[in-house]
């Protein structure tokens, strides 16, 4: 059985004179050595989440876990848990060893020890040298890694990071994505972080937690959440989705206007009205099992994708195609378009 080293329980927290609660009944669990995402929109409560579990807010019920004890209790500097602030909160008037070192001081560590872990620190996130640096003489990936080191240095249970990508320009986001994820698997520590990019959490994260309206949606590996979104709120917030209705009219088969029958992956009953889902670059030219003849509406060249949306009956759908096979559509052409049936989601009973 995997160990489960945090574990949330019907978190709830409801700030005074509020009408609903910022966060709703959440449970999750995370296996040690695993990094999770917490993922939505803006005032969705994953934020809120991530403090209560830090010690920053209180839960107004609830319980958190860390390796099966109660922390709820236990105040912030007790948890063992760094934390990594969007704004960083480095000390501007200390050096980057000094920042660093922080933390290990409050702790009553020895000069001599603090030194030797402030270096190997250093090292692992590539500041080796520029200990003596103030951080406001670092670049923002550079006070970014600072800001991890002085949460790591401590060897904490936990480690959490709030939006750590949000101030960097999209170039050096994308490298920072890729530092924090091979810093999280050489140190095996357990992290949690938040985020409104699904493209941050995919990449980076083991699990997704996708929440909204303070209530958690679905969690799972990023492959289940992408191809399998239980909810036509998670198909739709974590990439684009063209929505169907139809009626089903045997197994694994619905009626679909512009379709005709349209197979799919999923239970439901014959009669059953249903919303299933396609994702654009799921559509390909030509036939497969699930085919239909449309008109090409609306044509936009993203150099390696060509996004075009196509009318067949009253439905539309968008579709990706890679540039590089062969000859491209053009508008107001009539084209094939294939899908195969695993490739079409049971999102659930159509409204």
């Amino acid at each position: 059985m995997t160990e489960r080293h945090v574990s949330v329980e019907n978190l709830v927290k409801t700030y005074p004179g509020a009408a609903k609660p910022s966060v709703d009944d959440v449970s999750f669990s995370l296996p040690r050595g695993e990094m999770l995402a917490l993922l939505g929109p803006s005032g969705c409560g994953k934020t809120t989440i991530l403090r209560m579990i830090a010690g920053l807010v209180e839960p107004s019920s609830g319980a958190i876990r860390l390796n099966g004890r109660e922390v709820s209790g236990i105040p912030v500097h007790k948890r063992n848990m760094g934390m990594v602030f969007q704004a960083y909160a480095l000390f501007p008037h200390m050096t980057v060893a000094e920042n660093i070192a922080f933390g290990l001081e409050m702790r009553g560590i020895a000069k001599a020890d603090r030194a030797a872990k402030v270096a190997r620190a250093l090292d692992l996130v590539k500041l080796t040298g520029l200990g003596d640096r103030r951080t406001t003489q670092l670049s923002g990936g550079q006070q970014q890694r600072c800001a991890i080191a002085r949460s790591l240095v401590i060897e904490p249970e936990l480690l959490l990071l709030d939006e750590p990508l949000s101030n960097l320009d999209a170039k050096l986001r994308d490298e920072m994505r890729d530092e924090i994820r091979e810093i999280q698997g050489r140190t095996g520590v357990t992290a949690i972080f938040v985020t409104h990019d699904q493209d941050e959490a995919l990449s980076m994260a083991d699990r997704l937690a996708v929440m909204s309206a303070g209530r958690l949606e679905q969690i799972g590996t990023p492959r289940q959440i992408f191809d399998r979104p239980e909810t036509e709120f998670v198909a739709s917030f974590i990439g684009a989705g063209n929505f169907l209705n139809g009626r089903v009219t045997g197994a694994g088969e619905a009626a679909v206007d512009g379709f005709g029958t349209l197979r799919f992956v999923g239970d439901a009953a014959v009669g059953q009205d249903v919303r299933l889902m396609v994702r654009p670059h799921r559509l390909v030219m030509g036939g497969a099992a699930n085919s239909f003849t449309g008109t090409v509406e609306h044509i936009v060249y993203r150099g390696q994708i060509l996004t075009m949306t196509v009318r067949s009956g009253q439905t539309r759908l968008q579709a990706d195609l890679h540039t590089h096979a062969g000859a491209l559509p053009e508008k107001g052409q009539t084209v094939t378009l294939g899908v195969a049936p695993e490739d079409v989601t049971f999102i659930g009973r159509a409204a």
